[in-house]
């Protein structure tokens, strides 16, 4: 696909448009997002990947259409993580429900922002250096196997060296200040526990981004597949917590099937100039059926008990 510099701007303003007009229309005022909002979101920006996926089919041919679609379900899927933190740091600050939606906004377009350096990053170290492809092969198979046999740990965010460091340059209120991250009080400006949640979710984002766009380079090395294919399923991640978030208990398994599904891609990205080449088509099947086995083994032994969260309280 022939990226130039004006689809490249051409995407990401429809972009920061579709952003805009989400908060500024729809979520103007800081509002708990209900079950049923939250699927009605998840839809549409599943349905607006889908149109752009036929366009990418209509522009560019069916193999960058299936080539965009995979990264899609991988990326998407992998950040069903993200939605499992999200909620621990929501339950561990004591973030109300109507606030949530806010935090998760400014977060996601700071990963925009971040993803796309990251993506050019990746993409210029490929061109430069082909073997560097196998490097990422090799980590990410350490990492899914990481995952697979890594239990469960508590989140321990007072711990996070950039909380830390931001605290000694700023002070921090002791609760919240409504929906408002910084607050200026006897003549001083403070930051709100709201910005320290936003800090987390954008550090976050860095971290699980190291696993996913290594994953996605596996697909394609296509840098505006990459990019585009990140940006919708980044896009789709609030309205998927949203709808998630009441049963992520539910799918205790679904940690190790995204685990199985890291090592897969690993290895398809070990085999890409070799004979045993793994078609995309094949991958897309390999994926989707890890994730299924992973929600149906989750709701068929379901968790005995759940993993009682750590106590926010001592933190004010």
């Amino acid at each position: 696909m022939t990226t130039t510099f004006w689809l490249w701007t051409s995407f990401n303003l429809f972009v920061l448009a579709m952003l805009a007009i989400d908060l500024g229309i729809f979520h103007r005022k800081s509002h708990t997002v209900g079950f049923r909002e939250a699927l009605g979101w998840t839809a549409a920006w599943i349905t607006l990947a889908l149109c752009f996926n036929l366009g990418v089919w209509h522009f560019a041919g069916p193999t960058k259409a299936l080539e965009f679609f995979t990264g899609y379900v991988i990326e998407y899927s992998l950040s069903a993580d993200n939605v499992f933190v999200f909620a621990l740091l929501f339950s561990y600050f004591a973030v109300p429900a109507k606030y949530q939606h806010k935090v998760l906004f400014w977060g996601i377009l700071g990963a925009l922002i971040m993803r796309f350096g990251m993506i050019a990053l990746g993409a210029a170290l490929i061109a430069k250096f082909a073997w560097i492809i196998y490097v990422f092969g090799a980590f990410l198979i350490l990492t899914g196997v990481k995952m697979v046999l890594k239990r469960e740990e508590e989140i321990h965010p007072e711990r996070n060296p950039l909380v830390r460091l931001f605290k000694r340059l700023m002070p921090v209120t002791s609760d919240f200040r409504g929906d408002r991250f910084f607050v200026r009080e006897n003549g001083v400006r403070l930051a709100t526990p709201l910005f320290i949640v936003l800090l987390l979710v954008e550090f976050t984002d860095v971290i699980f981004a190291v696993d996913s766009i290594p994953a996605i380079f596996a697909v394609t090395t296509d840098p505006f597949i990459v990019y585009t294919s990140n940006v919708f399923a980044i896009l789709g991640l609030r309205s998927l917590y949203f709808a998630l978030a009441g049963v992520l208990d539910k799918f205790h398994y679904l940690k190790t099937g995204l685990g199985v599904v890291l090592t897969f891609v690993g290895v398809k990205m070990l085999l890409g100039h070799t004979a045993y080449k793994i078609d995309t088509l094949v991958s897309l099947g390999v994926i989707v059926t890890i994730l299924a086995s992973a929600v149906a083994a989750s709701l068929h032994w379901p968790k005995k008990a759940a993993t009682a969260l750590p106590d926010p309280t001592h933190l004010r």
